[in-house]
């Protein structure tokens, strides 16, 4: 029994210490997209891009956050969670409101950037998802970063077909559609996380926890 145990001890260090690696190399990969896909929102006048950077963005701060509380409490890390959702949240609520603004200004993004870097950013996503597939059905921490990711790369397909939408129609109506998809796939994956954490943070865990 005691060698079982120890095994089952061993197994969980083990998963937990490729979980953190994984953990830093898309952290990595998140911050190196923020830079590339910011420049060339800009540069493209697209509110799709800039949305997508930020995610980007919001993601390298998501896997920073679960590396500091990774060995952690569950309390701990259902808070954490939920200092995550709000930061989803916010994150979507910032989207709906840039697809508004560019809806009022009027303005058409470059097509062909939104292409590329969309076919650029959904590469890095996909390596990402794949990399962290493996923990998608842990805590409330995990869940909400494997749905970062899952997010990420659907936004990233929605981005493109965004690029294909304004290139055929000539006006910046696909690239407010798709800004607002993905303003309201952020506020949903927060909805999930939040119930999630806040189960996790009810009296009878608690006290397991401890």
């Amino acid at each position: 029994m005691a060698g079982n145990c120890c095994n089952h001890g061993c197994a969980s260090a083990a998963a937990t210490g490729r979980y953190r690696r994984l953990l830093w190399i898309a952290l990595a990969i998140n911050l190196a997209m923020f830079v590339v896909e910011i420049g060339a929102g800009l540069r493209a006048e697209s509110v799709s891009l800039l949305a997508d950077s930020l995610d980007f963005f919001g993601d390298a701060a998501n896997y920073g956050v679960s590396l500091w509380v990774l060995g952690l409490g569950v309390v701990v890390r259902a808070r954490a969670s939920l200092l995550k959702a709000l930061t989803m949240a916010a994150f979507g609520t910032f989207i709906l409101v840039m697809a508004i603004s560019n809806f009022v200004d009027g303005s058409v993004p470059h097509a062909p950037t939104m292409g590329v870097i969309g076919i650029v950013a959904l590469l890095a996503n996909l390596l990402v998802a794949g990399l962290l597939y493996a923990f998608r059905e842990g805590d409330s921490n995990m869940r909400s970063v494997w749905l970062c990711s899952r997010n990420d790369a659907l936004g990233n397909l929605a981005v493109m077909l965004a690029a294909l939408g304004v290139l055929g129609t000539g006006s910046g109506w696909p690239d407010l559609i798709v800004a607002t998809f993905m303003g309201v796939l952020a506020i949903s994956a927060a909805i999930q996380v939040a119930r999630q954490a806040l189960q996790e943070l009810r009296p009878d865990d608690a006290i397991s926890d401890h």
